[in-house]
């Protein structure tokens, strides 16, 4: 069954004769993930990227040089920015955002001032981020692409940006109601954030080295 909405996926479920039966089920199967998922929670490892993801526990694989450069290069502008202007926190890999069924280590994320305000220094999990960034790798770009493009704009994250090393390019999404919308494709121009207040950068800044040291600069002064 093909549906465009999570709204329709329920009104089908609810015209089905099978409904109880099929709660039976699902509460059965989510149970059994639920321990699952406190498992992988209390066994995860401060050295692993691990992700807990639709009942499965999936450890990433290192990292090629090209895709650590380019979570560098964005965390590095972002987080100075963030700071600068007190506008909540940037975090990167090793924040573990927990939804209400999957836990996530994206690779780039923003929380605004307000959320980050709640933070406790031996906090482990995080809400949903109001800007996620996830850089692509051929073993995680059928995920980023799918279950977390979904499962982002489900739960409020406002801005998801999907970074491809390999051609350079960035796609910027924003939420609209319950789903997320392009707003951008490029390898080059100017990329401006929607949920962080003020946040303009070029594209290039993100992959070049020398562009990026120039973005830097001018983002402190």
């Amino acid at each position: 069954m093909t549906t465009s909405s999570g709204d329709d996926l329920l009104y089908e479920l609810m015209r089905s004769p099978r409904l109880a039966i099929l709660r039976e089920k699902i509460d059965l199967v989510l149970d059994e993930e639920q321990h699952r998922r406190e498992h992988f929670i209390e066994t995860v490892r401060e050295d692993q990227k691990a992700e807990f993801i639709n009942g499965e526990v999936v450890v990433q694989s290192p990292a090629k040089y090209h895709h650590t450069t380019t979570v560098t290069h964005l965390l590095r502008l972002l987080s100075a920015f963030v700071d600068r202007r007190g506008l909540g926190v940037a975090g990167t890999e090793k924040m573990l955002v927990s939804l209400s069924r999957n836990d996530y280590e994206p690779d780039v994320c923003y929380f605004s001032e307000a959320k980050a305000a709640l933070f406790t220094g031996s906090q482990m999990r995080f809400p949903a981020p109001d800007l996620v960034v996830e850089v692509l790798s051929p073993s995680t770009e059928q995920t980023d692409r799918t279950i977390k493009f979904e499962d982002y704009a489900a739960h409020g994250v406002g801005e998801y940006w999907i970074i491809d090393p390999e051609t350079e390019s960035v796609e910027q999404y924003t939420l609209a109601g319950e789903r997320y919308e392009l707003v951008m494709k490029s390898r080059s121009g100017q990329l401006t954030s929607i949920v962080v207040p003020g946040f303009e950068i070029p594209v290039r800044a993100i992959f070049d080295k020398d562009e990026n040291l120039k973005t830097l600069k001018a983002l402190l002064n």
